[in-house]
């Protein structure tokens, strides 16, 4: 039986629209390709340190970002180097009672491990001959700045001359006619 030609049309619409539809992956691959780019430009812009919610860093107005070095992490009742304890106590630094003798220790042990770092990387960069090796103090907002003083002359004895004191950014007053 011979079929007309409107039904040949409609049969061959329809073998025609009832397959299944392909997916266009190109546009998508684009989308995630600029997502992927945007992602990590940005990623190098924002540095945070990380700390301990046992410290809580002074307030300043800091516009420099910190830089990847070696990390001196100062608490009430201990000093860590690199996540790492190197003087501990139970008194804490910020108590009237600590003696001479505990900064001596705490001054002593802090040069050994700051010379064991420096060892382990001898070579120095142009940077580092002219201003020293760097380091990063993160001190609670508590220790005394008499310690905090101490361990940067410790720092400096062992030719970690270039130190950065890690602080709480606060935002910026904007002027009161905008």
């Amino acid at each position: 039986m011979k079929q007309s030609l409107k039904i040949k049309r409609l049969a061959k619409h329809h073998k025609r629209f009832s397959s299944t539809s392909k997916l266009n992956l190109v546009s998508l691959m684009d989308i995630f390709t600029i997502l992927v780019f945007f992602l990590i430009v940005n990623q190098s812009e924002v540095r945070v340190l990380e700390t301990t919610k046992q410290i809580h860093l002074p307030a300043s107005l800091a516009e420099e970002l910190p830089s990847e070095n070696v990390l001196i992490t100062v608490l009430n009742s201990r000093v860590l180097v690199q996540e790492r304890a190197v003087w501990q106590q139970k008194k804490a630094l910020n108590d009237n009672t600590t003696t001479d003798d505990n900064n001596k220790l705490l001054i002593e042990a802090l040069k050994n491990e700051l010379n064991y770092l420096a060892n382990k990387r001898p070579e120095l960069t142009d940077a580092e001959l002219e201003q020293g090796r760097a380091v990063t103090i993160i001190g609670d907002a508590s220790v005394p700045y008499q310690v905090l003083k101490q361990i940067m002359a410790a720092c400096a004895q062992s030719d970690y001359r270039n130190m950065s004191l890690a602080v709480q950014q606060i935002a910026k007053s904007t002027p009161e006619g905008m």
